[in-house]
């Protein structure tokens, strides 16, 4: 395996990353990865046990460093953690890259991720901070992309043949 991937697939959590990512992955013929599993097999533990026991600094960097790390060394679809194009190095690698950004309004995210507590960004109150991580992040994944899909109201069906339409990329 050498290269970039073929689709890089960024937006917010509860977007659909991973099932579109692997439902693009198995069109395409190609293999899936997903930076968040990566840091959790890696690391042994769940991304909120590394929230509450090291704080999100240190998972930024871990972070940073699985996106690294997958973005030069895996050639299919990859999916990036919600806050990964945070960082300036990782939006400067995805520069040339096909990215993909999945987005959502607010009432869908709401529906979506049952704000949940496996959300670590989230806990207090989950609908205001939900919108504003959005407005803080939002330039970025339109800045990163090569391509803006919608997904609300669609099957994670629908959102993967946008993307391959917006993408003109033919199935295998």
């Amino acid at each position: 395996m050498s290269g970039a991937p073929l689709v890089v697939l960024v937006g917010p959590m509860g977007v659909g990353k991973s099932t579109v990512g692997q439902l693009l992955a198995e069109r395409l013929g190609v293999g899936y990865r997903d930076t968040d599993e990566d840091i959790v097999s890696a690391q042994g533990r769940s991304i909120a046990e590394i929230f509450v026991d090291e704080g999100e600094p240190v998972f930024r960097e871990l972070e940073k460093s699985a996106v690294h790390t997958a973005l030069t060394g895996h050639d299919g679809v990859l999916a990036l953690g919600g806050g990964a194009i945070l960082d300036a190095d990782t939006r400067a690698l995805l520069a040339g890259q096909r990215v993909v950004y999945l987005s959502m309004a607010v009432d869908e995210a709401v529906k979506r991720t049952g704000l949940n507590a496996a959300r670590p960004l989230l806990a207090v109150n989950p609908r205001k901070q939900w919108r504003e991580l959005m407005e803080a992040r939002r330039h970025l994944y339109e800045e990163a992309a090569t391509v803006v899909v919608a997904t609300d109201g669609r099957t994670p069906e629908e959102v993967t043949q946008a993307a391959l339409d917006a993408l003109e990329l033919k199935e295998a």
